[in-house]
Parts: structure tokens; C-alpha cells; sequence
């Protein structure tokens, strides 16, 4: 058995509404639309992940997703451009990432981050 993919999810009575942000902001594409449903992605192959934390690092609350950029500075003007709620400053963590909280239009709290070189 292998787990093939992980699909955050979202609860949001519109969805159409998700649309601006997610190709915006994170440069995703829609690759499924069924009215009711809505699915973004990326032509980058990942790993699937799941995490599980009693806080967000730091001190701050647990994310809902956390979404890794190759560049996290792009990424976070283009957040503030669209004029998305900045829920963490971009800032550079202890452990190697350089992040931010934004809030996506269902409410849900993403944690954007690229990893040191």
C-alpha cells in the first residue's frame, strides 16, 4: 500500500470565490472544477506529508496547511498585493525556514515557507 497524494479539504460555501487566491497568490491552477469543488495544483511533484503539532512553532498557533515556496518573499508580496490578511510577519525561524501566516478566504491559516539553503 502507498499513499499516492494527501488532499487538504476546505470548507467554503463558495468556492469560485478561492479561485483568485490560490492561482494569485500561490500561483496554483485549477485542474478540477465541478461546481462544488474546486481543486488546485502544481506541476511540481511533492511528497506527501502529514504533520501534527501541539503549536505552530514559536510560540504561534498551529496552521491549518503549511505550503512551501521556492521563494517565500514572492509569495508574500504577492499576499499583500492582493491585499490578503497577513496573520504572521515573513520572518526567519531557528530551525531554517523563513515564513508567514496569511489567511486564505475560507478563514484557514497557511503557514508560506521556504527552507534555507
Amino acid at each position: 500500500m502507498a499513499v499516492k497524494r494527501i488532499v487538504p479539504n476546505i470548507d467554503l460555501s463558495n468556492p469560485e470565490g478561492a479561485k483568485a487566491f490560490y492561482r494569485d497568490v500561490l500561483g496554483l491552477e485549477p485542474v478540477m472544477d465541478l461546481g462544488w469543488i474546486l481543486t488546485f495544483a502544481s506541476d511540481v511533484p511533492t511528497t506527501p506529508q502529514i504533520s501534527v503539532a501541539r503549536e505552530g512553532g514559536a510560540g504561534t498557533p498551529v496552521p491549518h496547511i503549511s505550503v512551501e515556496v521556492d521563494d517565500v518573499d514572492a509569495v508574500y508580496a504577492r499576499a499583500q498585493a492582493f491585499g490578503s490578511e497577513i496573520v504572521l510577519d515573513l520572518r526567519d525561524e531557528d530551525w531554517g525556514v523563513r515564513r508567514f501566516y496569511v489567511r486564505d478566504p475560507a478563514g484557514k491559516i497557511l503557514n508560506i515557507l521556504s527552507h534555507g539553503s
